[in-house]
């Protein structure tokens, strides 16, 4: 009898904690909702001011939500951003604004895939790719807002817009980093997203495929920097060899280019892929930021190409990326960014910098 008096008093619990917690996670309680993200006050304040009806009964639910006012809130920057271009004075500023312009065209984008992917019925897209998009469109705010350092001009970026626009995107992080479990992406050769046929063509001798466009003919493409799109996917780059295909460019941050746009190359495209190919900068160490690779492609692959350059080199900007038998040469802060990227049997070679080139960037407000 005692025995099944505790059991039931047990059920009792049990019950009782299920419907507190029932109880907590529908519609009514957004304050119960926000207050599991890392800016509760902004969640509140932007989910209580929106005319959508909340029912939420799974985290999910909550998660479509926090996209969508995200989306709503980067539309609306966007045009903020768009009016600054009439009221900027100088270089500098221009530079700036452009970055910002195109970066917050890509969160737009960003936030729209992965509004689509979790928005169907039948999922299109799965948890990790939700977090990589919404980790790419947090990182291209950050990137625009470190512009404004690089060149030392004033932030006209971190408008209140903005602020908000940078927390309801961390929201959304958090609430969808509950809800992913972390893919095995592990292999001895190539990520599993990278098809075998693919495989098999990158490491063939002699490529098969006839080019759609030769650059150049030559050894080294020297000029305008090269930009592969956003809407420029499943690009292949293909060169004869790290020591005989070189795009080479100069752009710096000392010469008036935000590090985001001294790129000598940047790719944003998805499924880019190159191979022989070395990209240079020849700016020097004297000239600070300069990067010869700037890549926010998702699911890239680089293999056995050379990346040049002092400080900054190659800059993993964003989204997820594989670099296989590749050279990275440089000084100060030679690989950086925010992607998910590995390297595998890559060589990497620290360069010695200029004397006072450590403390430069120490004291530097830059932030990554």
């Amino acid at each position: 009898m005692a025995t099944e008096v505790r059991l039931l008093a047990t059920l009792i619990v049990f019950s009782s904690i299920f419907l507190f917690a029932a109880s907590k996670s529908t519609g009514s309680n957004i304050t119960w909702w926000c207050n599991q993200t890392p800016h509760p006050s902004t969640c509140n304040y932007f989910m209580s001011h929106s005319h959508r009806h909340f029912e939420f009964k799974h985290r999910s639910e909550f998660r479509l939500l926090s996209v969508q006012l995200a989306l709503e809130k980067a539309l609306v920057a966007q045009r903020q951003i768009l009016r600054y271009g009439q009221s900027c004075e100088n270089h500098h500023q221009r530079a700036v604004w452009a970055d910002c312009l195109k970066l917050h065209s890509n969160t737009i984008l960003q936030l729209n895939r992965t509004l689509k992917g979790i928005g169907e019925k039948r999922l299109t897209c799965t948890d990790f790719d939700a977090q990589t998009w919404l980790s790419t469109a947090l990182t291209n705010i950050q990137t625009c807002q470190t512009g404004s350092s690089d060149l030392n001009v004033s932030d006209f970026t971190m408008s209140a817009m903005s602020k908000n626009l940078s927390k309801l995107i961390s929201n959304t992080l958090a609430i969808n980093g509950v809800l992913f479990a972390t893919e095995d992406n592990s292999t001895q050769l190539f990520p599993s997203w990278f098809s075998r046929h693919n495989r098999r063509l990158l490491q063939s001798t002699s490529m098969t495929a006839q080019a759609n466009l030769v650059v150049a003919k030559d050894a080294e493409f020297i000029g305008r920097n090269i930009e592969v799109g956003v809407n420029n996917n499943n690009v292949w780059l293909v060169g004869d060899g790290m020591r005989k295909t070189i795009i080479t460019g100069s752009r710096s941050v000392g010469g008036g280019y935000t590090t985001y746009s001294s790129a000598t190359a940047a790719v944003t495209g998805d499924g880019f892929i190159a191979r022989g190919i070395t990209f240079r900068n020849t700016a020097g160490p004297q000239n600070n930021q300069a990067v010869a690779l700037r890549s926010g492609s998702d699911l890239s692959v680089f293999y056995r190409c050379g990346f040049e350059g002092y400080q900054d080199t190659l800059y993993v900007h964003s989204q997820r990326q594989f670099y296989k038998e590749c050279y990275i040469y440089g000084t100060v802060d030679f690989i950086f960014g925010n992607a998910a990227v590995v390297l595998q049997n890559c060589m990497i070679y620290a360069r010695r910098p200029m004397a006072q080139q450590k403390i430069e960037r120490r004291n530097s407000s830059r932030q990554e």
